[in-house]
């Protein structure tokens, strides 16, 4: 996985360092890099996904007494 960012004639240093940090976060590439890092059984991804469902469901309850 590559990521490429091009520098426009108007481009800050800032900026193109800006857009790089929108596109990883667009492309999911941090996550992916990290669920690759390690190796997972199905029964723990299985218990991230539960325990991630629970998260939205608790937090929803709080936003929406």
């Amino acid at each position: 996985m590559s990521i490429i960012i091009r520098r426009g004639p108007n481009d800050t240093t800032d900026s193109v360092i800006r857009k790089f940090q929108k596109k990883i976060v667009l492309e999911n590439a941090i996550a992916e890099y990290r669920d690759l890092e390690y190796h997972k059984t199905e029964s723990q991804k299985r218990q991230e996904r539960r325990a991630e469902k629970m998260r939205k469901i608790m937090r929803a309850r709080r936003l929406n007494p």
